[in-house]
């Protein structure tokens, strides 16, 4: 007999939203100041083609591994549905199948390197020795494949469970045990880019070692039961398969199209494409911020709609919203205040400088104009709406490229940016306007949530 006193009971407070965004804020936090402590180390190479090498090499597993993040939300929506409805044998059987196709989809990506490399280094093109260091790092890179989307998996269980403070540990664990050896391996054994991707290798693997350690110890406290059966279940693997999948395509639209808006960009010229990526880092870092709160409402209100609790919906939606928007408020209002002092720290050409602050609008209207569609897109995992997230990025990238091919020839580089804001908008509205609907459906009807 399951003990369901484990469970959290369907009910949503300030608090909670806190408890659930704040941990997150700070594991976002970590990934970033891992970049900085890559580039830092290599920087004190001489040869500065192993700088690009690193930035070539990362652009490549960004992507790969980007583009299979959706393991981490498809399993964060499944488990906060089982814990809502206080079915124990199916939120352990839910890391299980995640970790199979995990698996599966790592071995794939090892035994399929040689036309993945090809195909992208035919793509991103660079000097000779940067392409030879590149090279050299992703045939190491790659062999973490497995255990990064592993790390995919634990990181969406542990979030489903409302386990965020998990999260962070495993977070800041990882990253602190690949910057040691980055260290380790680039300034005192000389290893250099084969350093950071060894470093790297060996900080998933340790993650994931770590991360299964302490989901076993949590599972065993609500009765641990991994069954082939259960786990190869039919329905239940093919539904998690089919959640996956929807969020992989539309999490492949979205590269698609800040690929595109900085392909347009570079079209514009260096000093454009410069400024560009200058205020690209502020809507990035404003990004890694709210996304904690899409976070938080894919846990509450898979929560909610696993215990069928409509009341309890609403109230994790409002909540996480007015946190939601009210930090993108304060972002957006910080950048346009202190955004010409940023500007200034991240490049020193003048006229660099003089195109960022000309733009700057633009960029500091980002957090408050994407707000909505990061909490919808985790209202959306959270309820497993992952066929509707997907129509409605469709719909959105056809709104943004519309919008950028009447925009961008009579208002230049204003129009690409308005095209992106429009972007943010249409992704928001788009899933706002299936809300009311899905809220209705999937705490009522027992066919649309995770059984």
């Amino acid at each position: 007999m399951v003990d369901e006193s484990h469970f959290p009971t369907p009910r949503v407070t300030h608090a909670q939203v806190l408890r659930l965004a704040g941990p997150i804020v700070l594991s976002n936090i970590s990934t970033p100041l891992l970049g900085i402590a890559d580039m830092v180390v290599i920087g004190r190479i001489p040869n500065p083609a192993a700088l690009g090498a690193i930035a070539l090499g990362g652009t490549i597993f960004n992507f790969v591994y980007w583009g299979f993040g959706f393991l981490r939300m498809g399993t964060t929506g499944l488990t906060a549905q089982a814990v809502g409805a206080g079915d124990a044998p199916e939120v352990s059987a839910n890391l299980g199948r995640a970790l199979l196709i995990a698996l599966a989809i790592g071995l794939s990506l090892i035994a399929l390197q040689w036309p993945i490399g090809l195909a992208a280094f035919a793509l991103l093109k660079g000097s000779p020795d940067v392409q030879t260091m590149a090279h050299d790092f992703f045939a190491i890179r790659i062999w973490s494949a497995p255990f990064t989307l592993a790390n995919f998996a634990i990181l969406g269980w542990f979030i489903g469970r409302q386990k965020a403070n998990v999260a962070l540990v495993l977070q800041v664990f990882m990253n602190g045990i690949n910057i040691v050896l980055n260290v380790t391996f680039v300034a005192v054994l000389g290893w250099a880019v084969k350093g950071v991707a060894l470093g790297t290798v060996i900080a998933e693997i340790a993650a994931t070692g770590l991360g299964l350690f302490l989901a076993a110890r949590n599972l065993k406290s609500v009765g641990w039961h991994w069954e082939w059966p259960r786990l190869l279940d039919r329905e239940k693997l093919g539904r998690m398969i089919a959640v996956n999948r929807d969020i992989m395509i539309r999490t492949f639209c979205l590269i698609f199209a800040f690929a595109f808006f900085t392909s347009q960009g570079a079209r514009s010229g260096d000093v454009l494409l410069a400024a560009n990526a200058v205020l690209g880092q502020f809507i990035a870092v404003s990004a890694f911020l709210l996304d904690a709160f899409g976070f938080a409402a894919e846990a509450l209100v898979g929560q909610a709609v696993g215990a069928r609790e409509r009341a309890t919906l609403d109230q994790a939606v409002r909540l996480s919203a007015l946190w939601a928007g009210g930090v993108a408020f304060a972002l957006s209002v910080g950048l346009l205040v202190a955004g010409p002092f940023f500007i200034d720290m991240l490049t020193t050409s003048s006229e660099v400088r003089e195109a960022a602050r000309l733009y700057l609008p633009w960029a500091a209207a980002a957090p408050f104009a994407a707000v909505w569609c990061f909490l919808l897109d985790g209202i959306f995992i959270g309820a497993t709406r992952s066929g509707e997230m997907r129509n409605a990025m469709a719909l959105s990238l056809g709104i943004f490229l519309g919008a950028w091919w009447l925009l961008a020839g009579p208002y230049g580089n204003h129009g690409l940016w308005a095209a992106l804001i429009l972007f943010y908008l249409a992704r928001g509205a788009t899933l706002l306007r299936l809300y009311p609907a899905i809220a209705k459906a999937a705490t009522r009807d027992p066919a649309v949530t995770y059984r």
